[in-house]
């Protein structure tokens, strides 16, 4: 009789949830630079509100969750809430400055509707994927 062998293979790595363009990555630590108080990034999440249903969040973070879901990209650490992750999967982050505006927009694939104004969108959990 043969005893058990085991090995550990290694894992591929995992797709980020979500990624930022350079313009977003510059625009983040530009603003993390000038913070009044230090932050470990920033929070990304989703949350319940406006006339589409839901709304994007972004704020600084102060501390790491021990359940966040942390991506390092670009030299920013982004924190997403475990409850965000699966409306978030995929999505990028990009900076966009026009002649009216300067602001933050989500790029994501699951988002499948959103409010004449912009500031709210309908978002579906992303499904099957695999780890």
């Amino acid at each position: 009789m043969t005893e058990l062998q085991t090995t550990t293979r290694q894992r591929r790595p995992r797709p980020k949830a979500v990624s930022l363009t350079d313009a977003a990555a510059e625009r983040v630590r530009e603003i993390m630079a000038k913070a009044d108080t230090p932050a470990v990034g920033i929070r990304v999440g989703v949350k319940n509100g406006g006339c589409a249903g839901q709304e994007y969040t972004f704020a600084y973070a102060d501390a790491i969750e021990p359940l966040d879901e942390v991506v390092e990209d670009k030299g920013v650490t982004i924190l997403i809430d475990p409850k965000a992750v699966l409306f978030l999967i995929g999505s990028e982050i990009d900076y966009e400055t026009t002649k009216l505006a300067s602001k933050f927009v989500f790029r994501n694939p699951n988002q499948t509707d959103a409010c004449g104004c912009g500031e709210s969108v309908t978002i579906v959990p992303a499904l099957g994927t695999a780890d």
